[in-house]
């Protein structure tokens, strides 16, 4: 087993507090790999994984790339949307590999249209503000939140529901993955990592709640290099990380002014 289960209190005014960490033994202490295919190994077919990036924007490519490769199946990916037909998540649907996508918008993509209404596909749709709450709920340990998205519509059904002030609310439970796969801009050998611009998105709440956070960046530095002032995800949260290479960075719909 590549991975070590911990706790520690940490003491805030007089309030204990027990935080709770993986550590990811697989490479000894060092979080660097050389390669997408080093650093998704041990994904294997069942996994539940959660993909960075909104669209195709902040997406981890070339992780993405290896697990197509790797051929790892019946896979649950948690991600605000399935790729295109040809790039991102789109190619794990192509070829299969994916048994049920947990998403908050998904209408580029046909493939994944097709699955769905043959049965092929299992899929659960979640209010967009509820998919980064319950990725978030999960980094910060959390077992559930209350949320009015979805009360008195199909979201609501088989669900628990409490009034607060008057208010409904459904009870979401934090989600459980196995893996965060995550893109940052630039990140450390510590695993300290910046994002760029909307390539932000999802990414940082993502990155906090995998029991493995996998990420890959374009630029890799040595500690002391990056601004601290800068940094969005501290590295005590990623597990491995490797420098990523030839990012296509594809924009979905293009709209340019003719001249």
């Amino acid at each position: 087993n590549s991975a070590i289960f911990c706790n520690f209190p940490v003491h805030t005014k007089c309030y204990p507090v027990f935080h709770f960490l993986f550590f990811d033994c697989s490479n000894g202490m060092n979080k660097v790999y050389n390669n997408a295919t080093e650093a998704i190994a041990g994904i294997e077919d069942g996994a539940v994984l959660m993909l960075g990036g909104f669209g195709l924007c902040g997406i981890p490519e070339n992780c993405i790339a290896a697990l197509v490769k790797q051929g790892s199946k019946n896979l649950t990916c948690i991600s605000n949307n399935a790729g295109v037909d040809d790039f991102g998540i789109g190619l794990l649907l192509k070829q299969k590999q994916v048994k049920e996508m947990i998403s908050s918008y998904v209408g580029e993509n046909a493939e994944f249209e097709r699955q769905l209404l043959s049965g092929e596909l299992e899929v659960e749709l979640i209010p967009q503000g509820t998919l980064a709450t319950r990725c978030m709920a999960a980094g910060y340990g959390m077992p559930a939140i209350f949320t009015p998205a979805g009360v008195g519509t199909e979201v609501a059904i088989g669900k628990e529901v409490r009034e607060f002030d008057n208010k409904a609310y459904l009870m979401e439970y934090a989600f459980d993955s196995d893996f965060a796969i995550v893109k940052a801009w630039k990140g450390d050998t510590d695993g300290n990592l910046i994002y760029k611009a909307t390539a932000r998105n999802f990414n940082p709440l993502m990155a906090m709640a995998g029991k493995i956070t996998i990420a890959e960046v374009e630029e890799l530095v040595q500690p002391g290099e990056l601004d601290p002032d800068q940094i969005h995800t501290p590295g005590i949260y990623v597990h491995r990380i490797f420098q990523g290479s030839n990012y296509e960075k594809r924009i979905e719909q293009r709209t340019v002014r003719t001249k």
